[in-house]
């Protein structure tokens, strides 16, 4: 089969779904908004998690935090009204004064310490304590002012702490904070049916700006296509993970519009080095030449994909290297190049992918198996749900050789995000010291200029190692309700405080 029937034929296959009979009339009114997620709610303790478009989105609306990250991406004060880096490993916070939570406990310094000093506690077991290793101490300075010390520069800290919520000291000492709530943020919970919906209310008691909308619904709705056919429906207001090939039907309805932006993920196929032929250095290139990177971005997206330069960064990303392009698409250069690498071409790969998770990833990997098949290599697809690929990467440390993979770090930050491909980390599979060395380097200095530099040398080391299939940047897709008006973002965050009534 010829290239161009192929990418015809995937996207002949793209998901088509239809509507109800009859559309029923919306619930919602002008002070309410619904939120549809593909996944439930898996536990109400912002220290227990790390999901963002789900857990921690939903738990945005609850809980305090020092920061907040606007739709823009940058950095807003929200409890903490100025920050400072004091020295290169000293931070100091200054808080908004009369916060409170629902139930009169303050929302201080002492607050934020307890909290800071829970997530620290092996006893608690925080699933986010990875993010203050390098906490070493949290001072009170006074009611309002908290200093945070680290054991040795930690520049991405602020950028940490925009997904880091407060819990209320006292009221946690009695209650589990996995299945009960304590609003301190701009809405209570009204109602929770696990599995299928969150129900939020203004918080009358508020000590911030007053939101927008009275009442905020999170439905559980885990097939797209029941996600767009609500959106065409009126039942909901917002939906996310749109396949592209839905935009233009959606916007043609009249009732809702559809877009996308770029995204902070990058996709890639993440190579196994610990596996043979994937040590071979030719042989990796030679992936990279064979995919044809733009003619997924086109055919598969539309042309609303934007295709990565040679590094899991995007533009967005402090660190991120403009130096760096994509390998072209060349299959003659890629079958040169596995000649040269002398790999025994009838050995059969694997390419995992976890089913349902990434953006038509599936149709992606369908593509990246044919043309590495025109090559001339045996290629075997293994679909894999979501939970066991974690597990299986992470846990039982026997990634197949090649894994179609997405990744984004919410501090947008080339410390987080090149981290998961530094020696020793769990996600690493590559095992590089030169690369583990520079990642060294660049935590230990605050100095920005240093650290782009670093940062810069870092990434042309994984683009000329070809630690990965580098292949583009996920497109972050939406469908929206004409009663609202929201401000798309890249970075998986879904909040009704970005939202507003449409005048």
């Amino acid at each position: 089969m010829s290239r161009t029937a192929f990418f015809a034929g995937v996207a002949a296959g793209a998901l088509a779904f239809a509507l109800p009979l009859s559309a029923p009339a919306s619930a919602q009114d002008a002070k309410s908004v619904t939120i549809a997620m593909r996944v439930s709610v898996n536990t109400l303790d912002p220290h227990m998690t790390a999901s963002v478009g789900s857990d921690l989105s939903v738990l945005s609306h609850i809980y305090p935090s020092l920061l907040l990250r606007a739709p823009d991406l940058k950095l807003q004060p929200a409890l903490a009204k100025k920050w400072t880096m004091v020295d290169d490993v000293t931070w100091r916070f200054e808080l908004a004064e009369g916060a409170t939570f629902a139930n009169g406990e303050k929302i201080d310094a002492a607050a934020v310490k307890w909290n800071l000093d829970r997530v620290r506690d092996k006893a608690v077991g925080a699933r986010i304590a990875a993010w203050f290793e390098l906490v070493s101490d949290v001072r009170v300075v006074d009611p309002l002012t908290v200093e945070v010390k680290t054991s040795s520069p930690y520049p991405a800290f602020a950028d940490q702490l925009s997904m880091f919520f407060l819990l209320p000291p006292e009221w946690a000492k009695t209650h589990n904070p996995a299945s009960e709530t304590m609003s301190g943020g701009p809405y209570t919970v009204a109602e929770n049916v696990p599995g299928d919906h969150i129900t939020l209310k203004a918080n009358p008691d508020y000590w911030g700006e007053k939101p927008a909308f009275d009442t905020v619904n999170f439905r559980t709705i885990p097939e797209i296509g029941s996600r767009v056919a609500a959106l065409m429906a009126g039942e909901v207001d917002l939906v996310t993970g749109v396949p592209t090939t839905e935009i233009e039907r959606i916007n043609a309805s009249g009732n809702a519009h559809a877009d996308a932006v770029d995204s902070t993920r990058s996709m890639l196929v993440k190579i196994n080095h610990q596996k043979n032929p994937m040590e071979n250095l030719k042989f990796r290139q030679a992936l990279n030449y064979a995919i044809d990177k733009e003619g997924i971005v086109q055919s598969i997206f539309d042309g609303k994909a934007t295709v990565s330069n040679c590094q899991i960064l995007s533009p967005d990303y402090f660190g991120y290297n403009p130096d760096l392009k994509p390998y072209p698409y060349d299959p003659d250069k890629a079958a040169q190049l596995l000649e040269e690498s002398g790999v025994d071409l009838s050995t059969p790969l694997e390419v995992e992918v976890p089913v349902s998770t990434y953006l038509q990833g599936d149709e992606v990997t369908q593509i990246i198996a044919s043309q590495l098949q025109e090559i001339g290599l045996t290629v075997k697809i293994s679909e894999i749900d979501f939970g066991a690929f974690m597990n299986k990467q992470i846990k039982a440390r026997d990634l197949a050789q090649m894994a179609v993979q997405g990744l984004a770090w919410p501090t947008i930050d080339a410390d987080g995000m090149l981290t998961m491909f530094a020696p020793g980390n769990v996600y690493d599979y590559w095992n590089n010291a030169d690369f583990g060395k520079l990642l060294d380097e660049g935590r230990a200095t605050t100095d920005p200029e240093k650290r782009k530099t670093i940062y810069a040398e870092a990434t042309k080391l994984m683009c000329d190692q070809a630690a990965s299939v580098f292949l583009y940047q996920q497109p972050a897709t939406f469908g929206v309700s004409n009663k609202v008006t929201w401000q798309p973002r890249g970075d998986d965050w879904v909040r009704a405080f970005d939202m507003s009534v449409k005048e």
